[in-house]
Protein backbone atom coordinates (compact mmCIF):
# COMPACT_ATOMS: atom_id res chain seq x y z
CA UNK A 1 0.00 0.00 0.00
CA UNK A 2 2.66 2.63 0.68
CA UNK A 3 6.49 3.01 -0.45
CA UNK A 4 8.82 4.82 0.75
CA UNK A 5 11.37 7.19 -1.05
CA UNK A 6 14.07 9.67 0.94
CA UNK A 7 13.85 13.17 -0.84
CA UNK A 8 16.10 15.69 0.36
CA UNK A 9 17.28 13.50 3.42
CA UNK A 10 13.52 12.91 4.61
CA UNK A 11 11.44 9.91 3.92
CA UNK A 12 7.96 10.37 2.20
CA UNK A 13 5.31 7.81 2.73
CA UNK A 14 3.15 7.31 -1.14
CA UNK A 15 -0.09 5.96 -0.83
CA UNK A 16 -1.37 4.37 -3.48
CA UNK A 17 -4.34 3.17 -5.14
CA UNK A 18 -5.56 -0.09 -3.83
CA UNK A 19 -4.81 -3.04 -5.62
CA UNK A 20 -7.38 -3.64 -8.78
CA UNK A 21 -8.88 -0.40 -8.41
CA UNK A 22 -6.95 2.36 -10.45
CA UNK A 23 -6.96 6.36 -11.09
CA UNK A 24 -8.42 7.05 -14.75
CA UNK A 25 -6.14 10.56 -16.16
CA UNK A 26 -6.55 13.09 -18.36
CA UNK A 27 -6.19 11.41 -22.03
CA UNK A 28 -7.57 8.40 -21.30
CA UNK A 29 -10.48 10.02 -19.63
CA UNK A 30 -11.56 11.60 -22.70
CA UNK A 31 -11.84 7.88 -24.07
CA UNK A 32 -14.17 7.24 -21.50
CA UNK A 33 -16.49 10.40 -22.53
CA UNK A 34 -16.25 9.78 -25.64
CA UNK A 35 -17.64 6.05 -25.12
CA UNK A 36 -19.65 6.63 -22.42
CA UNK A 37 -21.31 9.41 -24.65
CA UNK A 38 -22.32 6.71 -27.59
CA UNK A 39 -23.65 4.83 -24.79
CA UNK A 40 -25.95 7.33 -23.70
CA UNK A 41 -27.34 8.10 -27.24
CA UNK A 42 -27.62 4.39 -28.39
CA UNK A 43 -29.93 3.56 -25.65
CA UNK A 44 -31.84 6.67 -25.92
CA UNK A 45 -32.61 4.80 -29.58
CA UNK A 46 -34.07 1.79 -28.05
CA UNK A 47 -36.44 3.86 -25.35
CA UNK A 48 -34.56 2.78 -22.57
CA UNK A 49 -34.00 5.71 -19.77
CA UNK A 50 -31.41 6.05 -17.39
CA UNK A 51 -31.75 5.27 -13.45
CA UNK A 52 -28.87 5.92 -10.89
CA UNK A 53 -28.49 3.24 -7.88
CA UNK A 54 -26.64 3.60 -4.47
CA UNK A 55 -23.02 2.28 -4.47
CA UNK A 56 -24.15 0.64 -1.78
CA UNK A 57 -27.14 -1.43 -1.02
CA UNK A 58 -28.16 -3.50 2.28
CA UNK A 59 -26.29 -6.79 1.99
CA UNK A 60 -29.71 -9.02 2.15
CA UNK A 61 -30.29 -7.40 -1.49
CA UNK A 62 -27.72 -9.37 -3.28
CA UNK A 63 -27.76 -12.34 -0.59
CA UNK A 64 -31.13 -13.17 -1.53
CA UNK A 65 -30.95 -12.71 -5.36
CA UNK A 66 -27.46 -13.31 -6.56
CA UNK A 67 -27.35 -16.31 -4.32
CA UNK A 68 -25.70 -17.29 -0.95
CA UNK A 69 -24.04 -19.90 -2.31
CA UNK A 70 -22.24 -17.74 -5.37
CA UNK A 71 -18.57 -17.10 -5.37
CA UNK A 72 -20.10 -13.11 -5.87
CA UNK A 73 -21.51 -13.36 -2.28
CA UNK A 74 -19.22 -16.37 -0.76
CA UNK A 75 -15.55 -14.41 -1.93
CA UNK A 76 -16.37 -11.56 -3.45
CA UNK A 77 -18.58 -8.50 -2.27
CA UNK A 78 -16.71 -5.79 -0.54
CA UNK A 79 -19.12 -6.02 2.67
CA UNK A 80 -18.53 -3.82 5.65
CA UNK A 81 -21.44 -2.86 9.05
CA UNK A 82 -22.32 0.80 9.45
CA UNK A 83 -22.45 2.80 12.46
CA UNK A 84 -25.66 1.08 13.64
CA UNK A 85 -24.82 -2.31 13.06
CA UNK A 86 -26.14 -2.84 9.64
CA UNK A 87 -24.85 -5.00 6.85
CA UNK A 88 -24.27 -2.83 3.62
CA UNK A 89 -22.01 -4.28 0.37
CA UNK A 90 -20.86 -2.37 -2.29
CA UNK A 91 -22.68 -2.85 -5.69
CA UNK A 92 -21.53 -6.05 -7.23
CA UNK A 93 -23.61 -6.06 -10.01
CA UNK A 94 -26.88 -3.77 -11.81
CA UNK A 95 -30.12 -6.01 -11.81
CA UNK A 96 -30.74 -6.71 -8.61
CA UNK A 97 -30.15 -3.14 -7.21
CA UNK A 98 -32.35 -1.88 -10.25
CA UNK A 99 -35.13 -4.21 -9.42
CA UNK A 100 -34.85 -3.46 -5.93
CA UNK A 101 -35.84 0.45 -6.99
CA UNK A 102 -38.56 -0.24 -9.30
CA UNK A 103 -40.04 -2.45 -6.34
CA UNK A 104 -39.29 0.21 -3.87
CA UNK A 105 -40.84 3.97 -5.67
CA UNK A 106 -43.55 1.93 -7.42
CA UNK A 107 -42.40 1.81 -11.11
CA UNK A 108 -44.75 -1.21 -12.06
CA UNK A 109 -47.22 1.93 -11.77
CA UNK A 110 -45.40 3.41 -15.16
CA UNK A 111 -46.36 2.70 -18.11
CA UNK A 112 -45.14 -1.35 -19.30
CA UNK A 113 -42.96 -2.48 -20.10
CA UNK A 114 -40.15 -0.39 -17.98
CA UNK A 115 -36.82 -0.06 -20.14
CA UNK A 116 -34.19 1.45 -17.92
CA UNK A 117 -30.17 1.47 -18.29
CA UNK A 118 -27.28 2.59 -16.19
CA UNK A 119 -23.55 3.27 -16.28
CA UNK A 120 -22.39 2.64 -12.98
CA UNK A 121 -19.31 1.02 -10.74
CA UNK A 122 -18.91 -2.38 -9.57
CA UNK A 123 -16.54 -3.91 -6.69
CA UNK A 124 -16.00 -7.63 -7.00
CA UNK A 125 -12.78 -8.45 -5.18
CA UNK A 126 -11.62 -10.60 -7.60
CA UNK A 127 -8.51 -11.55 -9.07
CA UNK A 128 -7.01 -8.59 -10.58
CA UNK A 129 -5.96 -9.31 -14.56
CA UNK A 130 -5.81 -7.09 -18.24
CA UNK A 131 -9.21 -5.54 -18.40
CA UNK A 132 -10.63 -6.94 -15.29
CA UNK A 133 -10.89 -4.84 -12.09
CA UNK A 134 -12.19 -4.65 -8.74
CA UNK A 135 -13.67 -1.81 -9.33
CA UNK A 136 -15.12 -1.67 -12.86
CA UNK A 137 -18.02 0.43 -14.77
CA UNK A 138 -20.47 -1.63 -16.11
CA UNK A 139 -23.18 -0.23 -18.73
CA UNK A 140 -26.32 -2.21 -18.36
CA UNK A 141 -29.70 -2.63 -19.64
CA UNK A 142 -33.25 -4.25 -18.15
CA UNK A 143 -36.41 -4.63 -19.51
CA UNK A 144 -38.56 -5.46 -16.55
CA UNK A 145 -42.42 -6.52 -16.92
CA UNK A 146 -42.19 -8.75 -20.32
CA UNK A 147 -42.42 -12.09 -20.33
CA UNK A 148 -42.62 -12.07 -23.66
CA UNK A 149 -39.60 -13.76 -25.75
CA UNK A 150 -39.56 -10.24 -27.84
CA UNK A 151 -37.68 -8.64 -25.03
CA UNK A 152 -35.33 -11.45 -24.67
CA UNK A 153 -34.21 -10.13 -28.20
CA UNK A 154 -35.25 -6.68 -28.06
CA UNK A 155 -32.44 -6.31 -25.09
CA UNK A 156 -29.95 -8.28 -26.37
CA UNK A 157 -30.07 -6.53 -29.48
CA UNK A 158 -29.08 -3.14 -28.12
CA UNK A 159 -25.64 -4.03 -27.00
CA UNK A 160 -24.92 -6.36 -30.41
CA UNK A 161 -26.11 -3.07 -32.29
CA UNK A 162 -23.91 -0.86 -30.20
CA UNK A 163 -20.62 -3.03 -30.62
CA UNK A 164 -21.53 -3.10 -34.42
CA UNK A 165 -21.62 0.48 -34.36
CA UNK A 166 -18.33 1.05 -32.78
CA UNK A 167 -16.52 -0.99 -35.84
CA UNK A 168 -16.45 -4.32 -34.52
CA UNK A 169 -17.46 -6.65 -36.66
CA UNK A 170 -16.94 -9.85 -35.45
CA UNK A 171 -19.66 -10.22 -32.27
CA UNK A 172 -20.39 -13.68 -31.70
CA UNK A 173 -23.67 -14.55 -29.71
CA UNK A 174 -23.62 -17.57 -27.25
CA UNK A 175 -26.77 -18.88 -26.26
CA UNK A 176 -28.85 -21.14 -24.27
CA UNK A 177 -31.41 -21.95 -21.92
CA UNK A 178 -31.13 -22.39 -18.22
CA UNK A 179 -35.29 -23.58 -17.58
CA UNK A 180 -37.24 -22.34 -15.06
CA UNK A 181 -38.71 -23.99 -11.19
CA UNK A 182 -40.49 -25.83 -13.31
CA UNK A 183 -38.00 -28.18 -14.93
CA UNK A 184 -34.53 -26.78 -13.81
CA UNK A 185 -35.10 -28.69 -10.71
CA UNK A 186 -34.81 -32.02 -12.90
CA UNK A 187 -31.76 -31.00 -14.91
CA UNK A 188 -29.83 -30.06 -12.13
CA UNK A 189 -30.11 -33.62 -11.00
CA UNK A 190 -29.41 -35.38 -14.32
CA UNK A 191 -26.23 -33.11 -13.60
CA UNK A 192 -25.11 -34.66 -10.13
CA UNK A 193 -25.64 -37.61 -11.33
CA UNK A 194 -23.30 -37.06 -14.22
CA UNK A 195 -20.84 -35.37 -12.17
CA UNK A 196 -21.23 -37.66 -9.28
CA UNK A 197 -18.73 -40.14 -10.27
CA UNK A 198 -16.20 -37.83 -11.09
CA UNK A 199 -15.80 -35.50 -8.37
CA UNK A 200 -12.61 -36.50 -7.42
CA UNK A 201 -10.91 -35.08 -10.76
CA UNK A 202 -12.82 -31.75 -10.33
CA UNK A 203 -11.16 -28.95 -8.75
CA UNK A 204 -11.86 -27.96 -5.16
CA UNK A 205 -14.40 -25.16 -6.31
CA UNK A 206 -16.37 -27.52 -8.18
CA UNK A 207 -16.41 -30.41 -5.60
CA UNK A 208 -17.80 -27.50 -3.12
CA UNK A 209 -20.44 -26.46 -6.20
CA UNK A 210 -21.53 -29.85 -6.56
CA UNK A 211 -24.45 -29.88 -3.83
CA UNK A 212 -26.02 -26.52 -4.30
CA UNK A 213 -24.96 -25.10 -8.00
CA UNK A 214 -24.25 -27.81 -10.06
CA UNK A 215 -24.84 -25.80 -13.23
CA UNK A 216 -22.00 -23.82 -12.47
CA UNK A 217 -19.56 -26.69 -12.51
CA UNK A 218 -20.56 -26.52 -16.58
CA UNK A 219 -18.57 -22.95 -16.69
CA UNK A 220 -15.30 -23.97 -14.78
CA UNK A 221 -12.44 -23.06 -16.77
CA UNK A 222 -9.83 -25.29 -15.27
CA UNK A 223 -8.82 -28.02 -17.62
CA UNK A 224 -9.40 -30.82 -15.71
CA UNK A 225 -12.88 -29.80 -15.02
CA UNK A 226 -13.43 -28.96 -18.72
CA UNK A 227 -12.97 -32.51 -19.99
CA UNK A 228 -15.59 -33.53 -17.77
CA UNK A 229 -18.36 -31.22 -18.33
CA UNK A 230 -17.56 -31.83 -22.19
CA UNK A 231 -19.73 -35.21 -21.30
CA UNK A 232 -22.44 -33.39 -19.32
CA UNK A 233 -25.99 -33.40 -20.60
CA UNK A 234 -27.34 -31.09 -22.27
CA UNK A 235 -30.46 -28.95 -20.98
CA UNK A 236 -31.96 -28.61 -24.35
CA UNK A 237 -33.77 -32.27 -23.80
CA UNK A 238 -34.98 -31.49 -20.49
CA UNK A 239 -36.77 -28.17 -20.88
CA UNK A 240 -40.58 -28.26 -20.06
CA UNK A 241 -42.71 -27.07 -23.08
CA UNK A 242 -42.92 -23.68 -21.97
CA UNK A 243 -39.35 -22.97 -21.30
CA UNK A 244 -38.88 -24.88 -24.72
CA UNK A 245 -41.14 -22.38 -26.79
CA UNK A 246 -39.71 -19.53 -25.09
CA UNK A 247 -35.99 -20.57 -26.30
CA UNK A 248 -37.48 -21.12 -29.57
CA UNK A 249 -39.47 -17.72 -29.77
CA UNK A 250 -36.17 -16.11 -28.90
CA UNK A 251 -34.09 -17.85 -31.79
CA UNK A 252 -37.05 -16.65 -34.26
CA UNK A 253 -36.76 -13.23 -33.22
CA UNK A 254 -32.93 -12.88 -33.26
CA UNK A 255 -32.96 -14.45 -37.13
CA UNK A 256 -35.28 -12.48 -37.73
CA UNK A 257 -33.52 -9.24 -36.42
CA UNK A 258 -30.00 -11.13 -38.43
CA UNK A 259 -28.17 -11.25 -35.29
CA UNK A 260 -26.40 -14.90 -35.58
CA UNK A 261 -25.92 -17.02 -32.62
CA UNK A 262 -24.66 -20.53 -31.58
CA UNK A 263 -25.89 -22.57 -29.31
CA UNK A 264 -23.53 -22.72 -26.23
CA UNK A 265 -24.79 -25.45 -23.18
CA UNK A 266 -22.17 -24.23 -21.07
CA UNK A 267 -23.51 -21.05 -20.62
CA UNK A 268 -25.03 -20.66 -17.40
CA UNK A 269 -24.39 -17.16 -15.80
CA UNK A 270 -23.15 -16.52 -12.37
CA UNK A 271 -26.33 -15.49 -10.42
CA UNK A 272 -29.01 -17.52 -9.00
CA UNK A 273 -31.36 -15.50 -10.44
CA UNK A 274 -31.48 -16.37 -13.92
CA UNK A 275 -34.20 -18.53 -15.43
CA UNK A 276 -34.61 -19.61 -19.41
CA UNK A 277 -32.98 -17.46 -21.49
CA UNK A 278 -28.89 -16.85 -21.13
CA UNK A 279 -26.28 -15.65 -22.92
CA UNK A 280 -22.76 -14.42 -23.19
CA UNK A 281 -21.22 -12.13 -26.24
CA UNK A 282 -17.61 -12.33 -27.13
CA UNK A 283 -16.07 -10.20 -29.78
CA UNK A 284 -12.01 -8.94 -30.60
CA UNK A 285 -8.97 -11.36 -30.40
CA UNK A 286 -8.18 -11.34 -26.75
CA UNK A 287 -8.93 -14.91 -26.52
CA UNK A 288 -10.14 -16.04 -23.63
CA UNK A 289 -10.36 -12.72 -21.93
CA UNK A 290 -12.79 -11.46 -25.14
CA UNK A 291 -16.18 -11.90 -23.39
CA UNK A 292 -17.58 -8.75 -23.64
CA UNK A 293 -21.01 -8.85 -22.40
CA UNK A 294 -23.99 -11.46 -20.97
CA UNK A 295 -26.96 -11.54 -19.39
CA UNK A 296 -30.74 -13.08 -19.61
CA UNK A 297 -34.10 -13.55 -17.94
CA UNK A 298 -34.26 -13.39 -14.49
CA UNK A 299 -38.60 -13.68 -14.26
CA UNK A 300 -38.29 -14.80 -10.33
CA UNK A 301 -35.63 -11.83 -9.31
CA UNK A 302 -38.93 -9.13 -7.76
CA UNK A 303 -40.22 -12.18 -5.77
CA UNK A 304 -37.11 -12.76 -3.85
CA UNK A 305 -37.01 -9.60 -3.05
CA UNK A 306 -40.61 -9.32 -1.60
CA UNK A 307 -42.18 -7.90 -4.48
CA UNK A 308 -44.81 -9.76 -6.62
CA UNK A 309 -43.96 -11.84 -9.15
CA UNK A 310 -42.23 -9.60 -12.27
CA UNK A 311 -40.91 -10.60 -15.73
CA UNK A 312 -37.59 -9.30 -16.59
CA UNK A 313 -34.27 -9.66 -18.84
CA UNK A 314 -31.01 -7.91 -18.79
CA UNK A 315 -27.18 -7.50 -19.69
CA UNK A 316 -24.35 -5.76 -18.14
CA UNK A 317 -21.07 -4.91 -20.27
CA UNK A 318 -18.08 -4.37 -18.67
CA UNK A 319 -17.28 -1.10 -20.55
CA UNK A 320 -13.33 -1.32 -18.92
CA UNK A 321 -13.12 -4.91 -21.03
CA UNK A 322 -14.76 -2.93 -24.18
CA UNK A 323 -12.30 -0.46 -24.45
CA UNK A 324 -9.46 -2.89 -24.18
CA UNK A 325 -11.07 -4.60 -27.21
CA UNK A 326 -11.30 -1.65 -29.28
CA UNK A 327 -7.60 -0.67 -28.40
CA UNK A 328 -6.98 -4.13 -29.69
CA UNK A 329 -8.59 -3.88 -32.87
CA UNK A 330 -7.62 0.07 -33.35
CA UNK A 331 -11.27 1.05 -32.83
CA UNK A 332 -11.03 3.19 -29.87
CA UNK A 333 -13.38 6.12 -30.36
CA UNK A 334 -11.97 9.95 -31.47
CA UNK A 335 -11.37 12.22 -28.18
CA UNK A 336 -13.31 15.55 -28.12
CA UNK A 337 -11.12 18.04 -29.74
CA UNK A 338 -8.50 19.69 -27.72
CA UNK A 339 -8.21 23.46 -26.77
CA UNK A 340 -8.98 25.87 -29.32
CA UNK A 341 -7.52 28.93 -27.81
CA UNK A 342 -4.38 29.86 -25.79
CA UNK A 343 -4.66 33.22 -24.84
CA UNK A 344 -0.80 34.58 -24.64
CA UNK A 345 -0.09 37.72 -22.71
CA UNK A 346 3.00 39.84 -22.33
CA UNK A 347 3.43 42.23 -19.22
CA UNK A 348 1.50 42.44 -15.99
CA UNK A 349 -0.51 45.04 -17.48
CA UNK A 350 -2.25 42.21 -20.35
CA UNK A 351 -2.91 39.63 -17.32
CA UNK A 352 -6.24 41.10 -16.15
CA UNK A 353 -7.43 41.95 -19.41
CA UNK A 354 -6.09 38.66 -20.72
CA UNK A 355 -8.10 37.04 -18.28
CA UNK A 356 -11.30 38.64 -19.05
CA UNK A 357 -10.94 38.04 -22.41
CA UNK A 358 -10.42 33.86 -21.72
CA UNK A 359 -13.95 34.39 -20.16
CA UNK A 360 -15.68 35.98 -23.08
CA UNK A 361 -14.63 33.50 -25.73
CA UNK A 362 -15.26 30.81 -23.46
CA UNK A 363 -19.05 32.07 -23.07
CA UNK A 364 -18.71 31.91 -26.65
CA UNK A 365 -18.12 28.28 -26.41
CA UNK A 366 -14.24 27.97 -26.95
CA UNK A 367 -12.08 26.07 -25.20
CA UNK A 368 -9.33 28.47 -23.70
CA UNK A 369 -6.37 28.04 -21.59
CA UNK A 370 -4.73 31.44 -20.31
CA UNK A 371 -1.52 31.49 -19.06
CA UNK A 372 -1.38 30.70 -15.01
CA UNK A 373 2.04 31.06 -14.01
CA UNK A 374 3.77 34.11 -15.12
CA UNK A 375 5.82 32.82 -18.08
CA UNK A 376 7.44 35.06 -20.77
CA UNK A 377 5.75 34.47 -24.06
CA UNK A 378 8.12 32.40 -25.39
CA UNK A 379 6.89 29.74 -22.67
CA UNK A 380 3.66 30.32 -23.14
CA UNK A 381 4.10 29.49 -27.23
CA UNK A 382 5.48 26.23 -25.67
CA UNK A 383 2.71 25.57 -23.29
CA UNK A 384 -0.03 26.10 -26.20
CA UNK A 385 2.47 23.82 -28.73
CA UNK A 386 1.87 20.76 -25.61
CA UNK A 387 -1.63 21.78 -25.03
CA UNK A 388 -2.47 21.46 -28.85
CA UNK A 389 -4.19 25.11 -29.21
CA UNK A 390 -5.14 25.49 -32.15
CA UNK A 391 -5.13 29.56 -32.23
CA UNK A 392 -2.66 31.99 -30.07
CA UNK A 393 -5.08 35.21 -28.94
CA UNK A 394 -1.55 37.75 -28.03
CA UNK A 395 -2.38 40.62 -26.32
CA UNK A 396 0.50 43.10 -25.25
CA UNK A 397 1.18 46.47 -24.50
CA UNK A 398 0.56 47.56 -28.28
CA UNK A 399 -2.86 45.62 -28.57
CA UNK A 400 -4.15 46.60 -25.40
CA UNK A 401 -3.26 50.78 -26.55
CA UNK A 402 -5.00 49.87 -29.69
CA UNK A 403 -7.97 47.78 -28.61
CA UNK A 404 -6.74 44.62 -30.77
CA UNK A 405 -5.48 41.13 -30.40
CA UNK A 406 -3.12 39.27 -32.58
CA UNK A 407 -4.39 35.54 -33.73
CA UNK A 408 -1.83 33.26 -34.57
CA UNK A 409 -2.67 30.32 -36.43
CA UNK A 410 -0.44 27.81 -34.31
CA UNK A 411 0.03 25.10 -37.38
CA UNK A 412 0.92 27.58 -39.64
CA UNK A 413 2.42 30.76 -37.89
CA UNK A 414 0.28 32.70 -39.79
CA UNK A 415 -1.09 35.39 -37.99
CA UNK A 416 -3.75 38.78 -38.19
CA UNK A 417 -4.15 41.66 -36.00
CA UNK A 418 -7.99 42.19 -35.15
CA UNK A 419 -10.44 43.93 -33.04
CA UNK A 420 -10.86 42.64 -29.89
CA UNK A 421 -14.61 42.96 -29.83
CA UNK A 422 -14.57 41.08 -33.40
CA UNK A 423 -12.71 37.88 -32.07
CA UNK A 424 -15.45 35.96 -30.85
CA UNK A 425 -17.44 35.73 -33.92
CA UNK A 426 -13.63 35.24 -36.00
CA UNK A 427 -12.98 32.32 -33.74
CA UNK A 428 -16.58 30.98 -34.54
CA UNK A 429 -15.56 31.13 -38.02
CA UNK A 430 -12.78 29.30 -37.76
CA UNK A 431 -14.10 26.55 -35.47
CA UNK A 432 -12.94 23.78 -37.30
CA UNK A 433 -9.38 25.41 -37.28
CA UNK A 434 -8.59 26.60 -40.37
CA UNK A 435 -6.13 28.36 -41.08
CA UNK A 436 -5.56 32.45 -40.32
CA UNK A 437 -5.71 34.17 -43.82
Amino acid sequence: MFGREARGGSTVAEMQAPRGMRDVLPGEVERWQALEARVHEFAARYGFREIRTPVVEHTEVFQRTVGEATDIVEKEMYTFTDRSGRSLSLRPEGTAAVVRAVLEHGLRQWPQPLKLYYVASMFRYDRPQKGRYRQHTQFGAEIIGSPDPAADAEVLSLPVRFLQALGLAHVEVRLNSVGDAACRPRYLEALRAYFRPHLEALCADCQRRFAQQPLRLLECKQEGCRRVAAGAPAIFDLLCAPCAAHFDAVRTYLEALGIPYVLDRFIVRGMDYYTRTAFEVYSGRLGAQNAVFGGGRYDGLAEQLGGTPTPGVGFGLGLDRLLLVLEQEELLPAPPRGVDVMVVTIGEAARPVGLRLADELRAAGQRVEVDLLGRDVRAQMRHAHRLGARIAVILGDAELAAGTVTVRAMATGQQEVVARGALPALLRDRRDGEAVR
